[in-house]
C-alpha cells in the first residue's frame, strides 16, 4: 500500500462525488443483442443465398464487423467516469476514460471553480497553475449546481 492510500484511509472524506455515464444495458444484455442481431442477419443472409443471392453474405459479414467496431468502442466508455473526493487537507480528483486512470490532488484552499460560460462547458478547477476539467459526465443543467455545491465545499474547509 502506498503512503497515499495509508493517509486516505486514516483521513475523514468530508464530500464525495461520483459521476459516471449513464449506461442503460448490462454488459450481458449487450453481448446478447449482438448475438441475436448477428444470428438473425447471418440467417437471412444465409437464406437469401440460397436463392442465389450470394453476394449478401460478405456485406452481411462486413455490416456485423462494423456493428461489433462500435460496440467495442462503446464499450471501452460505458464505465467511465470522474470522482472527486475532498479531505480537510486536500481535494483528490480521479478521471477514468478508457481504462486509463488520471489522478490530480490539490489543496482545497487555493482551489478556483471556474464554471463554463455556456451550460455546455465543463468545470474547471484551477489550482497554481495547474488546470482540470471536471463535470464530463453530468447533464448540462446540473454542471451550474455542482459548481455552486463544490464552490461552497471548498470554503468550509478555510
Amino acid at each position: 500500500m502506498e503512503a497515499t492510500d495509508l493517509l486516505a484511509d486514516s483521513e475523514p472524506v468530508l464530500k464525495d462525488w461520483t459521476m459516471k455515464r449513464n449506461c442503460s444495458v448490462s454488459p450481458r444484455q449487450f453481448v446478447g443483442f449482438y448475438v441475436s442481431l448477428a444470428l438473425v442477419s447471418s440467417a437471412i443472409a444465409f437464406m437469401l443465398l440460397l436463392c442465389g443471392a450470394w453476394l449478401v453474405l460478405p456485406f452481411t459479414g462486413i455490416e456485423l464487423l462494423a456493428v461489433g467496431v462500435a460496440f467495442a468502442i462503446y464499450a471501452r466508455h460505458a464505465v467511465d467516469y470522474e470522482r472527486i473526493r475532498l479531505y480537510p487537507n486536500r481535494l483528490v480528483i480521479e478521471q477514468v476514460s478508457a481504462e486509463q486512470i488520471t489522478h490530480f490532488e490539490f489543496n482545497p484552499r487555493w482551489v478556483r471553480v471556474e464554471a463554463g460560460t455556456t451550460p455546455r462547458d465543463r468545470i474547471t478547477l484551477v489550482s497554481r497553475g495547474q488546470a482540470v476539467m471536471v463535470g464530463q459526465h453530468l447533464a448540462q443543467y446540473r454542471r451550474a449546481q455542482f459548481a455552486a455545491e463544490l464552490r461552497a465545499c471548498l470554503r468550509r474547509c478555510d
